[in-house]
């Protein structure tokens, strides 16, 4: 299985929107010069999420992006998905002719997991990604006061 940079970044990005739309639009320049995203290819990922109503767009001065829906509900695999990034680690896509026109012998542990992986990215979302991202500042902040102690 490889997710690959689409799918990465595209997450990336909607955690980053996620953490500041709460202060207005967010622009895709933005999220490009924090996240070191090109924003062309921003542009294309955000234009892919507003059409499966994931992000809604802000034109105008003060303009960008906020979430369509709620972030409790916007999960990682609907972001995934969204920019057409396949979850499938079979060589088959799911026909089952990977082997001469035939299923291979471990067609079925592939499938498999494609099965946990989709469960697993559709029990995580955006608002558990926003709430790690919260929590490891303090954790940092935490390391280096014990550091600073340690030092003393």
């Amino acid at each position: 299985m490889r997710l690959t940079t689409k799918g990465r970044f595209a997450v990336t990005a909607m955690v980053d929107l996620a953490m500041r739309q709460t202060r207005g639009p967010v622009t895709l320049a933005a999220i490009s010069g924090r996240q070191h995203i090109s924003l062309s290819y921003l542009e294309q990922l955000f234009g892919k999420l507003r059409r499966r109503n994931l992000v809604s767009s802000v034109r105008g001065p003060g303009g960008g992006y906020r979430l369509a829906q709620p972030m409790q509900g916007i999960t990682v695999a609907a972001i995934v998905i969204a920019v057409d990034e396949p979850l499938d680690a079979t060589q088959c896509g799911g026909k089952e002719n990977c082997a001469d026109d035939k299923r291979c012998m471990t067609h079925h542990l592939w499938a498999n997991l494609n099965k946990k992986m989709h469960e697993y990215l559709s029990s995580v979302s955006l608002a558990d990604l926003v709430a790690q991202q919260a929590d490891r500042p303090v954790t940092v902040l935490m390391d280096k006061r014990a550091a600073e102690k340690v030092a003393a």
